[in-house]
């Protein structure tokens, strides 16, 4: 049997919160000395009502900073919490060998948030771009009884060695992405998914190897509505 740490498993429960709701900003959680967790509180959030919860994972070289406006301004628009961990090197572990202590860094932004706010089981998202978004397909298949949704914009490749859950895909990459060719990617990843019983939306748009407002918000419609949006 394959140890569930190195398969990417997360040690996470949903609970009820013990601590105080953070007010609305931008707040680093104080977990680790560098590359701390971020959380984005929205206006007018009701802390002890179920939050919906976005867990955004930045690209290669990237940093909470430079991916927080990807959905920063949806976060405070459709009132959902917007967690940004960062890896502990300059990408996510599994890129670079495997599950490691990224997977430990995410679960503990987790419990910190799941201390403060009560989660909404069906409304808890991983997303990301590039590496962000093969670190959302590859710990996102891993732990679908965490994740209920995935938004996966220009990933590359996906590293599963265990599939828990059925979490509902959104992905996303540009015709004219020159860094990571959707014929290599997208396009091989989305039919292997759909064969494998995942419930996918999949939309290609005319663009670079960059998220595009347009496609984040479709995005975005479909984690809050729960519906499939473009097929």
């Amino acid at each position: 049997m394959i140890d569930p740490d190195l398969a990417g498993r997360l040690h996470f429960r949903h609970r009820l919160p013990t601590g105080e709701p953070l007010p609305p900003g931008r707040h680093e959680l104080g977990l680790f000395a560098e590359r701390d967790a971020v959380l984005v509180v929205p206006e007018r959030l009701e802390p002890r009502r179920p939050c919906p919860l976005v867990v955004l994972f930045h690209g290669g070289g990237g940093s909470a900073e430079r991916i927080l406006p990807m959905l920063e301004g949806h976060a405070q628009a459709e009132r959902f919490l917007l967690l940004v961990p960062q890896s502990l090197f300059p990408t996510w572990d599994i890129v670079i060998a495997g599950h490691g202590p990224d997977r430990e860094r995410v679960a503990a932004a987790l419990d910190a948030v799941a201390d403060r706010f009560l989660l909404d089981p069906e409304r808890l998202c991983f997303a990301g771009h590039s590496d962000g978004g093969s670190y959302t397909l590859s710990l996102g298949l891993a732990n679908g009884d965490v994740a209920s949704h995935l938004i996966v914009s220009s990933a590359g490749f996906l590293s599963v060695h265990v599939q828990v859950g059925a979490p509902r895909m959104f992905l996303s990459h540009g015709l004219r992405d020159e860094q990571i060719p959707i014929a290599r990617s997208a396009r091989i990843h989305v039919p292997r998914l759909r064969e494998a019983g995942y419930d996918v939306t999949y939309v290609e748009y005319d663009g670079p190897h960059a998220h595009q407002p347009p496609v984040v918000a479709q995005a975005v419609a479909f984690f809050m509505a729960g519906t499939e949006g473009v097929a």
